[in-house]
């Protein structure tokens, strides 16, 4: 398997952008700059598979990559639901049922 300029331009691109997603999960004042970094991580390591599956010509690797976003939407909409459960509304924390 031999890569040309165009991919690895593209897998560094995506390694770069995976580094500064992680800096800002790491780093970021509140929670939900963290949600956002994870949802961009999850993002991007969709995008890895999806190029992964064209560079081996492996279509195996889409249907890995399309279950994988799925979930990773459901994880990072669970996350935002349970830090949107933790704000005070009104000046009254607010008491489900």
């Amino acid at each position: 398997m031999i890569l040309n300029e165009l991919e690895i331009a593209a897998f560094a691109l995506l390694g770069l952008a995976l580094l500064l997603a992680l800096l800002r999960l790491v780093l970021g004042p509140k929670a939900p700059d963290r949600v956002v970094a994870s949802d961009t991580l999850s993002v991007i390591t969709t995008i890895g598979i999806v190029g992964l599956a064209l560079v081996l010509g492996n279509p195996l690797y889409l249907d890995v990559a399309l279950v994988y976003g799925v979930l990773s939407f459901v994880a990072v909409v669970a996350i935002a639901r349970a830090i949107e459960g933790n704000r005070v509304q009104g000046g009254a924390h607010e008491t489900r049922r």
